[in-house]
């Protein structure tokens, strides 16, 4: 699942996702409260989570899947590059991968999800 409040990140997103898996089934969220609306009745593997966004942030939000997805692996993508961020996702084993999206942060993100 791609959570962004940018439909251009989320474009991008999973573009450079199915380029390299055609097979997966991509959901998409505009911000955290989309999030919980849609994934109600999903099973989600992997999850790419803006940090910055209206109403619930993406930290917040991924605390808050967490326990109804504890086999997913969660990355949080931001422009934030303050330790403090980076410290907090690493301590919830969430990989930070900072913005913008480039052929290097997409790798990054499936290393992490197929590690």
């Amino acid at each position: 699942m791609i959570v962004d409040d940018s439909r251009v990140s989320r474009m991008m997103i999973k573009a450079n996702l199915l380029a390299k898996h055609p097979d997966w089934q991509i959901f998409e969220a505009q911000d955290g409260q989309d999030t919980l609306t849609k994934i109600a009745n999903l099973d989600v593997d992997y999850f790419t989570v803006d940090l910055n966004m209206p109403g619930i942030d993406g930290l917040s939000l991924i605390e808050q899947l967490k326990p109804q997805f504890p086999a997913s692996k969660f990355v949080l993508l931001t422009a934030n590059i303050q330790q403090a961020t980076h410290d907090k996702a690493e301590a919830l084993c969430i990989k930070c991968v900072n913005k913008p999206i480039t052929e290097t942060s997409i790798s990054t993100i499936l290393d992490f999800f197929h590690a």
